[in-house]
């Protein structure tokens, strides 16, 4: 499928061949689009590698999986906490010794609205520190194993990237001054896609076989807002979320898109296509130039660099 037919027809995982002998590593997935992704990937032959932090969630999602595709399906689970770098080094040091080979690696785990500022144990605004810093540092230590691979690397970001404040504030990177859910947020998000583009840039530049893909999951029923948002916001998505928003299911197929679709661009972002590209059709939105700001991304990935203590060899 060329990607005129993908943007034309809008895709769907019917267009998807045999994973069978692909490996697929997701970030949140024991519930939501991250559960939903590991089904799709699971109908195709994949094996899934799911990377979540509550032992016991993952458990029953696995159990749910097993019971719909037998014993035999190949689906596993790491913990890790995007929220503790010692705990993605840990994971990261575990996936490198017991998984030859990476054919992608979905950034999909995420907080939102987080009601009161929170911070992490590594000293970041949660959001930042789960959405951006915690995949940073993730990509970076799998980087080889998925260049081996020649992988890829899918980033979910959001629509919020072009929201808020619209810049990441490198002066005061935890809202120390003036906290609001949705300014963090939002902050987060722009700081995962301008990472994914920058990523983008630097493996075209080193000349590294790993393909980037950005994607957003448009307006999907999901857990995301459960355990962090205000009662106000909670009570105001269930009632939205019922007229103008997709199943969980739906708001995964962007990013299996992304993980298995050939001849998708780069400085691209890929998601649902209709009502300001909250549902519908997937296929390539309109990108706000903000997430392609070569400056605010070197500057951020230095920032990453700095607060990971990871180099990265690009």
């Amino acid at each position: 499928m060329t990607n005129t037919t993908v943007q034309t027809q809008g895709w769907t995982p019917d267009q998807i061949n045999s994973l069978a002998g692909k490996t697929y590593l997701i970030t949140g997935a024991n519930s939501g689009a991250g559960f939903e992704a590991t089904r799709l990937l699971l109908t195709k032959g994949a094996k899934v590698v799911m990377l979540n932090r509550n032992l016991e969630k993952s458990s029953t999602a696995i159990a749910k999986l097993q019971k719909e595709f037998g014993h035999d399906a190949d689906v596993s689970f790491v913990r890790m906490d995007l929220a503790v770098l010692d705990s993605v080094r840990k994971a990261a040091a575990e996936l490198m010794a017991t998984v030859p080979r990476i054919d992608a690696l979905l950034c999909n785990g995420a907080i939102a609205q987080v009601a009161k500022q929170e911070v992490t144990v590594d000293g970041f605004e949660s959001q930042l520190g789960v959405n951006h810093f915690g995949h940073f540092l993730l990509c970076g230590l799998l980087f080889e194993r998925i260049e081996a691979s020649k992988g890829r690397i899918v980033v979910v970001g959001s629509n919020a990237y072009k929201m808020g404040l619209k810049k990441i504030q490198f002066h005061d990177l935890n809202f120390d001054k003036k906290y609001t859910a949705w300014n963090a947020y939002a902050q987060s998000k722009l700081a995962q896609m301008s990472f994914g583009y920058e990523l983008q840039r630097r493996v075209q530049a080193a000349g590294k076989s790993v393909q980037v893909h950005v994607c957003h999951p448009g307006a999907s029923r999901t857990n995301l807002l459960k355990d962090t948002a205000s009662c106000f916001n909670k009570v105001l998505w269930a009632i939205l979320s019922r007229v103008i928003a997709q199943s969980a299911e739906k708001g995964a197929w962007p990013e299996v898109m992304c993980a298995t679709q050939d001849g998708l661009k780069p400085q691209a972002l890929y998601g649902p296509t209709k009502r300001a590209d909250t549902i519908g059709p997937v296929g390539e939105c309109k990108l706000d130039p903000l997430a392609l700001d070569p400056e605010m991304a070197d500057e951020l990935w230095a920032v990453s660099e700095e607060k990971t203590q990871l180099k990265w060899s690009l």
